[in-house]
């Protein structure tokens, strides 16, 4: 059976563990690596974009850092109950016109009794700035 530890239920500290594993695999920028964080059937909703199943997260996932470059994310405990955790979270990127930009979102999550997330809706917006305000 495949697992993902930490398994739910999560503890303050287990929950902080899963956001940082997440926060990693993202920077990698590795769609096969995080996919693998995810159920086979895994449900997304990131933005007004529908993705379900792993195949399907990693043809988005490679996608999206084809077209979001310099990428680098950084994630926040917001809250957690059961098989269920809550984040906040921001990036910034450049596009291939040099344009940069950070977005800003929350994210819920929802595990199996294996540690695999089954669900991840994300709300996010993205805002234009200048590279001298880049912090990450």
């Amino acid at each position: 059976m495949e697992q993902k530890h930490p398994l739910p239920p999560f503890t303050l500290e287990t929950a902080k563990q899963k956001i940082q594993m997440a926060e990693d695999a993202w920077n990698s920028q590795n769609p096969e690596k995080v996919s693998l964080a995810y159920t086979i059937d895994s449900e997304w909703r990131n933005r007004s974009t529908f993705v379900n199943g792993r195949e399907e997260i990693v043809k988005f996932l490679a996608d999206k850092w084809k077209r979001e470059l310099n990428y680098k994310l950084k994630k926040e405990y917001w809250s957690h109950s059961g098989n269920r955790i809550a984040v906040r979270f921001e990036y910034e990127y450049q596009t291939k016109d040099g344009n940069w930009f950070r977005a800003y979102g929350n994210e819920n999550w929802e595990f199996d009794e294996n540690g695999l997330m089954q669900k991840r809706y994300a709300s996010i917006n993205d805002f234009e700035i200048n590279e001298s305000e880049r912090y990450l």
